[in-house]
């Protein structure tokens, strides 16, 4: 039997196609199958399925074929607002698949980042997809910073991260010769452009999540001439009170560098501009969830974060404090992406996934993703499994 996946969407066009096992690029048939989404004059969206996927980012499309490997005989469905799969948060990224140093142990992103990137790694080798291993080094540059970093090597070998090992001032040369540090991790990682990327896509068709407030991470981009500064990806220590990374160094498959991303508030859930605003969204926002706690309680890490969004010669700054080098004329504005952030009331940040389920005779049909940030990306085949599982259980299938 031939597996049935239909894949809608804004305009009526091809399904995906090409299972199972894999999915094609950005919404083009696979070869060899595709399936029309306007048969009989009715409108697909009227169609009847067995099983309904609200979003086409990476957790969703990994969702569908999870379920689709294990349950061919049902008919699911994929729905995207957008004319094409992976719009939003999937396709504006930094293409960095991560091992799972930075999550507190025990937590779903812990264990799912580093089953999913194993699970990549393996699909990647399947599918024929190139990467390139060009390793991390996760630099102190402050010497307060060294007893934070040395907690982030202990984690890390709590979660079952590989490779892992710390390294003096002395070795930092041997892996970039132009980073400057007190102390450095040095942890391998895979970058991986084409398969994957760092964000999900926000549960399209549904009411956003009044809870879930948007960040706009910038990326700038380093000249071609002086892509020699950097050989693989470069990290800072990371602040703790914050599920964001840090600017960083990440070079592509195309041989380009990225710089980035910040984390600044953006007030469009889909604003990628710097002057993009939604009213709606933002009173959404402040209204009904802890965003005004969060912003009094981090006041002057939220505005350093706008001063330096707005000025190169800030974020400059503080790159050059890796490679000092570095120069404002070295550099241009590229990308931006916005994470899905989920907020509490009290202002504190969701730093793990959160799944959940409905109520009613409605709601106990359907299974949320209510959180699901970086590292949702790289953990996308784990957390596919882990909701194929929750799926089958639930609804017995």
């Amino acid at each position: 039997m031939v597996p049935a996946l239909r894949y809608i969407r804004g305009a009526c066009g091809p399904a995906l196609g090409g299972f199972p096992g894999g999915f094609s690029s950005a919404g083009r048939p696979a070869p060899g199958r595709s399936w029309p989404l306007c048969q009989g004059g009715r409108p697909a969206s009227t169609r009847s399925f067995d099983v309904v996927v609200i979003g086409g980012g990476i957790v969703g499309l990994a969702s569908a074929r999870a379920l689709i490997l294990r349950h061919p005989a049902l008919s699911i469905g994929v729905l995207e607002k957008e004319k094409d799969l992976a719009i939003h948060q999937t396709g504006h990224n930094s293409g960095v698949i991560h091992s799972g140093i930075y999550y507190k142990p025990e937590s779903l992103k812990a264990k799912l980042c580093v089953q999913g990137a194993a699970l990549i790694y393996e699909y990647c080798k399947q599918k024929g997809i190139s990467y390139k291993q060009c390793g991390k080094l996760i630099v102190a540059v402050e010497q307060e910073e060294i007893p934070r970093l040395q907690a982030l090597y202990e984690r890390g070998r709590q979660n079952g991260v590989q490779g892992l090992r710390l390294i003096q001032q002395e070795d930092i040369k041997k892996k970039e010769p132009y980073c400057r540090g007190e102390e450095v991790q040095c942890q391998y990682v895979v970058t991986c452009a084409g398969l994957y990327s760092d964000r999900i896509s926000e549960l399209s068709g549904c009411n956003p999540d009044p809870r879930i407030v948007p960040f706009r991470g910038d990326y700038l981009i380093l000249k071609p001439e002086k892509c020699y500064l950097v050989k693989g990806n470069i990290y800072p220590v990371p602040d703790s009170r914050f599920p964001f990374l840090g600017v960083h160094f990440t070079p592509r498959m195309d041989g380009s560098i990225w710089l980035g991303p910040n984390a600044v508030l953006a007030f469009k859930r889909e604003g990628y501009r710097p002057f993009d605003f939604s009213a709606r969204d933002i009173m959404d926002v402040i209204i009904k969830s802890g965003l005004i706690k969060l912003v009094f309680q981090n006041f002057s890490y939220g505005v350093n974060e706008m001063y330096k969004a707005c000025f190169l010669s800030a974020t400059v700054k503080h790159l050059q404090k890796f490679i000092p080098e570095i120069t404002v004329s070295d550099i241009l504005r590229g990308p931006a992406g916005v994470r899905a952030q989920a907020l509490d009331r009290d202002g504190n940040l969701v730093e793990d996934f959160v799944f959940d389920g409905g109520v009613g005779d409605i709601g106990n049909r359907i299974l949320h993703v209510r959180n699901a940030p970086s590292p949702a990306a790289t953990s996308s085949l784990a957390i596919s499994g882990m909701i194929a599982d929750e799926v089958q259980q639930r609804f017995k299938l």
